[in-house]
């Protein structure tokens, strides 16, 4: 059966409430789907959720092999039964009506490769998650450099944040929370580069989408997000990011990055 929609969750340790309401929320989604729970869990406790769930395939780890990984063993799955492929967090709220709309958007746009929406806090505050791609200064100035202006400064442009996130953009950088990408794009890029544990796995993948198809960013529908930024509460994530990061700009360059700087120039030029 080709379905038109195939969505894969990564949990672990997650709490029953929240992948109870994720569930719910799915269960609202008018298209044909199915979902794929890929479990990262040191035991199989939360199998039990879905075992009177016909539309689930629930895939148990038995170790934490990480957020790209495990949605790679997703899409060995739909790479042949989904026109779109919906990468998604438990922790986040929707209404399932945005599917319809986005995937209509996808249907009539081909050269789209990957979409994400307008991602909102619980005050309605924007979390802004169309970026450029970053340059290590980015990272290292909004994570240790404690002079807040400098800060701003930097973010106002990599975070776009003059645009206010209010029109549909094409950006090289899309949050890896909700990503809704075309199936054939996935059987090209073959899913997420397994080198990075977790954090950067979200650029690395649109970058390389970006390399292909547009990458868009879609505010006329939007969807919560609780946003945790664990690395800055936990000193082991914290070491994840580091060295996930220098994983990252190890493969796609440290200063001297002439894609990138195109990249983010063309990016840029939409505004000028």
């Amino acid at each position: 059966m080709l379905y038109n929609l195939t969505i894969s969750i990564v949990l672990y340790k997650t709490d029953n409430t929240e992948i109870q309401k994720i569930l719910g929320i799915l269960s609202g989604i008018k298209l044909s789907h199915r979902i794929y729970i890929i479990d990262n869990s040191p035991t199989n406790n939360l199998k039990y959720l879905f075992k009177n769930n016909a539309n689930v395939d629930y895939s148990f780890n038995n170790k934490n092999i990480g957020f790209g990984s495990a949605h790679n063993i997703a899409f060995s799955k739909i790479k042949e039964v989904s026109e779109f492929h919906l990468v998604l967090n438990s922790d986040v709220d929707f209404n399932p009506n945005i599917l319809d709309e986005i995937y209509n958007y996808m249907k009539n746009n081909d050269n789209v490769g990957l979409l994400g929406p307008k991602v909102l806090n619980r005050d309605n505050s924007i979390q802004y998650t169309a970026k450029l791609l970053p340059h290590p200064l980015n990272l290292i100035v909004r994570r240790f450099v404690p002079i807040k202006k400098i800060k701003q400064r930097l973010d106002y442009i990599y975070e776009l944040k003059f645009s206010e996130h209010a029109d549909i953009m094409e950006v090289p950088y899309l949050t890896g929370c909700f990503m809704l990408i075309n199936s054939k794009v996935l059987r090209k890029i073959n899913g997420f580069d397994e080198r990075f544990f977790m954090y950067p796995e979200d650029i690395d993948l649109t970058r390389r989408i970006h390399q292909h198809f547009k990458t868009i960013y879609y505010p006329y529908v939007s969807i919560y997000h609780n946003h945790e930024r664990g690395s800055y509460k936990h000193i082991k994530l914290l070491y994840f990011h580091i060295i996930s990061m220098i994983k990252y700009f190890n493969k796609w360059g440290w200063i001297f990055d002439a894609e990138r700087n195109e990249i983010n120039k063309k990016t840029l030029s939409q505004f000028s």
